[in-house]
């Protein structure tokens, strides 16, 4: 547990605007798909929803999102010193203070205040887990479409803490997607502090940011003093409350999980998708694919190669680019519908083939200098990723290329998404990142084996 006075000065916001926190890669979530969700916002005290939330609360009212906010304390502990304001008359104040601003963040947003003590959360938390679980269920939506917005379970004040680690235990054996929000920790933390570098941002409209600043003058309690006695001063200083003046805010962002499908399950699906539409995803047509496959070919880092391999081929768009820059070229995938339109753009080219391989159960003989996973790493359970890049680098000459290109936004049905993927494959090849491109649709990633890897 880290140690900090909200009197502390703390790092600046303009420490935190040097440190490059406003290149974050943006939450890959469209209007579209927040529209589609259920939000359970959750709030240890009155104002943590729009300090740490409350441009994102702004943002889901405008897509239409169905959100409900739960207000575990009425924050009565805040000045606890006071002379002129009893406990029981600042809960009250809090408590309307709290009203004005959900409803001017998201006037259609439901909330219920749990009436648990402030101060206190840790002896509650089979309550709060209860109500969150409650909140969720009342959507009625399949679980990957509902997301908890959380007190970042590390943000140093217990009561943030003990709500936010709640939330994450509800997400995980619910299967729900996770937002965390920090608070206190732009104050204590440094920008040298590694756990920002994997968070998400969202940016906020102009019209959001308002409302989220209108809705922090509706915490008078908080951002002025109670009166001038001593005991009454005010609790957020103006520096600190800079930190919450940005066009974005920031989240710590864990999607659902909640997919079962496997490698077992490829063939099928994708032969009927295959079966449906020649060309499901648009490769050949979309603007977002074709600009995709160019920045790919683009971040390759030699002209050419001796012996590429690319996993999950599918129609062969992609391949047939590749195919141009290899010597020898093989294109694997579990859908035999889709490998009939590869093998017939891949035909203009004598050393490339391709085969029907479900992976990685089925692995082909010989090595590569190239290795291309591109849209296809979240196909595969955790595990059998696990085996994929085994045999990857098994199969990896000294110096070899993988390239790794993934869709950013929820893949309904399957466990991983983008993010983890790459990090699955960062961490378990210990491969240097020669390359990464990220924006808010996909991320694009160039791995290079060691010059003197098996």
């Amino acid at each position: 547990m880290v140690a900090f006075s909200h009197t502390d000065t703390g790092t600046s916001e303009s420490e935190w605007a040097a440190s490059g926190v406003a290149a974050l890669p943006e939450l890959p979530l469209s209007a579209e798909e927040l529209t589609d969700m259920g939000f359970v916002v959750l709030a240890a005290h009155p104002d943590d929803e729009t300090l740490g939330a409350g441009g994102f609360l702004a943002t889901l009212h405008a897509a239409g999102a169905a959100v409900k906010v739960l207000l575990c304390t009425a924050g009565e502990a805040s000045h606890p010193d006071s002379q002129t304001t009893t406990p029981e008359q600042l809960a009250a104040v809090r408590l309307a203070e709290f009203g004005t601003a959900v409803s001017g963040l998201a006037n259609r947003a439901e909330w219920q205040f749990l009436e648990l003590p402030d101060g206190q959360l840790a002896a509650h938390t089979e309550a709060i887990k209860g109500a969150v679980r409650n909140a969720v269920a009342s959507f009625e939506r399949p679980a990957e479409t509902v997301t908890i917005v959380a007190p970042y379970r590390n943000d140093g004040h217990t009561d943030h803490d003990t709500l936010g680690s709640a939330a994450a235990e509800v997400a995980t054996q619910g299967g729900h997607g996770l937002l965390e929000y920090p608070i206190w920790y732009w104050l204590w933390a440094r920008p040298e502090d590694s756990t920002w570098n994997d968070w998400v941002r969202v940016p906020l409209s102009r019209n959001a940011q308002e409302s989220k600043s209108q809705a922090m003058r509706a915490h008078t309690s908080q951002t002025e003093p109670l009166s001038e006695r001593p005991g009454d001063e005010t609790l957020l200083s103006d520096t600190f409350l800079e930190h919450f003046t940005r066009p974005w805010e920031t989240f710590a962002w864990h999607p659902s999980t909640a997919g079962t499908n496997s490698a077992a399950d490829a063939e099928r699906i994708f032969d009927e998708v295959h079966t449906r539409e020649d060309d499901p995803w648009g490769y050949t047509s979309s603007w977002y694919e074709r600009r995709k496959r160019a920045l790919t070919l683009a971040a390759l880092p030699e002209e050419s190669y001796e012996s590429g391999l690319e996993i999950g081929c599918s129609i062969g768009t992609l391949s047939e680019e590749l195919a141009g820059r290899c010597q020898r070229f093989l294109g694997v995938d579990a859908s035999s519908a889709a490998l009939a339109q590869a093998s017939e753009r891949l035909s203009r080219f004598p050393a490339a083939e391709v085969r029907h391989l479900t992976m990685p159960g089925q692995w082909p003989q010989g090595t590569f200098d190239l290795v291309v996973l591109s849209e296809t790493g979240y196909y595969f359970s955790p595990d059998e990723l696990s085996t994929l890049l085994a045999r990857i680098q098994e199969s990896a000459r000294p110096g070899a290329t993988l390239i790794l290109c993934h869709w950013r936004h929820p893949i309904s049905g399957w466990q991983l998404d983008a993010e983890a993927v790459h990090a699955r494959a960062r961490h378990q090849l210990g491969w240097p990142t020669h390359g990464l491109y990220r924006e808010k649709d996909f991320m694009l990633e160039v791995l290079l084996a060691p010059e003197g890897a098996p």
